[in-house]
């Protein structure tokens, strides 16, 4: 990865519907090259895919946004939890980090007894040995999303 295909990240992470002609203008690139750069990101797994963001105020699930720190079994490999969690209903994103934790997971749970599900299944399907959670009360820098 160059200092192009770095910017090209970063503007589809604003906008990943951006036309291949706006995001080629932006980079200094022609809307193939900038096409051709994409899918060659796609390809070697730097891309994985598109999120589409839901505007808080048209989501109309509630309920709960829950962040969990959590530590891996030892019998339990980064690999078998990241599959298992792909079964798990309301994760929406995990991140492997440093520090304490293997992971830090962010999770919507429809209320308590919801997150007291998800947090049993975690142990029980996805090799978790501890957690700790935390609900996201609103998000400071961004009020609006959470």
């Amino acid at each position: 990865m160059d200092r192009l295909d770095r910017e090209i990240l970063g503007i589809l992470q604003q906008d990943a519907r951006i036309s291949y002609r706006d995001l080629g203008v932006r980079v200094g690139l022609s809307a193939n090259a900038a096409a051709d750069r994409v899918r060659r990101m796609r390809r070697d797994g730097v891309i994985r895919g598109f999120t589409v963001l839901v505007d808080p105020a048209a989501d109309t699930r509630g309920g709960l946004v829950v962040f969990i720190d959590v530590t891996l079994r030892l019998d339990t490999t980064n690999d078998a939890f990241e599959q298992a969690i792909t079964r798990l209903p309301g994760i929406t994103e995990a991140v492997h980090v440093t520090g304490a934790y293997d992971y830090l997971v962010r999770a919507r749970a429809a209320d308590p007894a919801a997150l007291d599900v998800l947090l049993r299944r975690l142990k029980t399907e996805a090799g978790v040995a501890q957690s700790s959670t935390r609900i996201a009360l609103r998000a400071a820098n961004r009020p609006d999303r959470i």
